[in-house]
């Protein structure tokens, strides 16, 4: 079974003296791997030591930046969307934790 890996993954394995065996995801493999593959960096997050939640941070933000990516939306454009996101029903602050009825 196989994963989806950072684009200089084969490179990185090949300057170690091994052999990558790699190929190229279609259309609808590439969208169901990044899926994945954000679930699995949002896990890695959760059970991150504090020292290393912004590394897992980054690992998320750039498959999250991969997804967007393929609408056709960018990092300035999400940053715009969480502002008007944050500004017309809050952040995550004040810790409020609703009871649901």
């Amino acid at each position: 079974m196989g994963k989806l890996v950072r684009d200089r993954i084969p490179e990185i394995i090949a300057a170690e003296g091994r052999t990558p065996t790699v190929r190229i995801l279609n259309d609808q493999e590439y969208e169901a791997a990044l899926l994945d593959k954000l679930c699995a960096e949002v896990a890695e997050l959760r059970d991150a030591e504090p020292n290393h939640r912004l590394g897992e941070a980054a690992d998320v933000y750039e498959v999250l930046l991969s997804i967007l990516a393929r609408q056709g939306i960018g990092a300035d454009e999400l940053a715009v969307a969480a502002t008007e996101k944050r500004r017309a029903r809050g952040g995550f602050t004040q810790r409020w934790w609703w009871e649901a009825d």
